[in-house]
């Protein structure tokens, strides 16, 4: 038993496969909550107005829409860096969408409900996070990872460089 040594903020080479992946969930996430944010606006729906305005059949706000086209800008902007960026903030991002869906899950019937969500807007928040969280990992997280994954091979170093000594050999 050695600890493992990989760190999860680790550089993915830039024209590994895996990088389409975290782009394209990044970048198409991120569209649509931009979409989303920028029809709200459209509505002109007050900032903090929690009267059932929808769009998208979602509810929402002037807060949450603008609050809705920063996250997808964010996103949009990890689709354009690529690589362990947009993983990573695949991540960090789904892990958040989870825990506001939970946070605004206990202020749906208060007066502390500012983004006027409904439960559909915590539907949504769980299952956008759990789809950013998978595009995240993809490929980074697993049990069966194939060994020329830059992530199996930083956590398995010793295996790594005795199979590229054997293909060394072979060449």
């Amino acid at each position: 038993m050695h600890p493992v040594n990989a760190r999860l903020d680790e550089h993915l080479p830039a024209y590994h496969k895996l990088n389409k992946v975290y782009r394209v969930g990044a970048g198409l996430t991120g569209l649509l909550l931009v979409a989303f944010g920028i029809l709200g606006l459209i509505h002109q729906i007050g900032f903090f107005s929690t009267g059932g305005a929808t769009v998208l059949a979602l509810n929402t706000n002037g807060a949450l829409s603008v609050l809705s086209i920063c996250i997808g800008a964010l996103l949009f902007a990890g689709m354009v860096v690529g690589g362990s960026f947009a993983s990573t903030l695949n991540i960090a991002l789904g892990l958040l969408f989870i825990a506001s869906g939970f946070v605004n899950l206990a202020l749906l019937d208060t007066g502390m409900n500012f983004l006027a969500f409904h439960i559909q807007n915590v539907l949504f928040s769980f299952v956008v996070g759990v789809m950013l969280m998978w595009f995240g990992m993809y490929g980074r997280v697993g049990s069966a990872l194939p060994h020329d994954n830059p992530y199996w091979r930083a956590r398995h170093p010793e295996e790594a460089a005795r199979e590229q000594r054997a293909t060394a050999g072979r060449r």
